[in-house]
């Protein structure tokens, strides 16, 4: 029986030292499952052409601000410099921090900034869309359904992103490269 806990200890011992395999696993199902999605999000928010970067489109402000929009008559020139402020930065998140978390380029910060886009995200959902009338679709946690749009999916994404905010990025990361250079120099 001893030599049964001593390989079980030698195993966790062994596994405790893989929060590089970690990391890069956490990295590499970001990128597979949400980075897309996220892109694919901001695409709908751009306006048109080149300038689209800087002058949101109508879907943006009617995703962002759902109830503004309605109370607006949905013309966004109603809305205000915050607005706009927050449409654009909002749209240019969900491009550039799913990039950095990619590459592994200030992953903990892109991480913990993900986490807040996705807590506002849901918020927005829930309240300014009005799910929270649809319970099902909030879900509930410790049930039989492990599919609800809010709790059940977004905090396994919260708890892919906070593998990168405690482990970092890993091994293969412009973050590692990065501290390589800043030791040797």
């Amino acid at each position: 029986m001893s030599r049964l806990i001593q390989r079980y200890q030698d195993a966790a011992h062994f596994l405790g030292k893989a929060d590089g395999a970690l990391s890069l696993t956490a990295r590499l199902l970001f990128a597979a499952i949400l980075m897309v999605y996220f892109w694919a999000s901001g695409l709908t928010k751009l306006g048109d052409g080149i300038l689209g970067l800087f002058s949101p489109s109508l879907g943006a402000y009617a995703q962002i601000f759902p109830r503004a929009m309605e109370a607006a008559g949905y013309d966004a020139s109603q809305l205000g410099f915050y607005h706009w402020a927050v449409v654009t930065a909002g749209t240019w998140a969900e491009f550039i921090l799913p990039a950095l978390i990619a590459v592994g380029l200030a992953t903990r910060l892109a991480a913990l900034g993900m986490i807040g886009f996705i807590i506002v995200q849901s918020l927005t959902d829930i309240i300014g869309h009005g799910l929270s009338a649809e319970p099902e679709a909030i879900g509930a946690w410790f049930d039989r359904a492990p599919d609800s749009l809010i709790l059940d999916q977004r905090a396994l994404w919260i708890f892919v992103l906070l593998v990168l905010v405690l482990k970092g990025a890993g091994p293969l990361s412009l973050d590692r490269l990065a501290a390589r250079r800043l030791a040797s120099a």
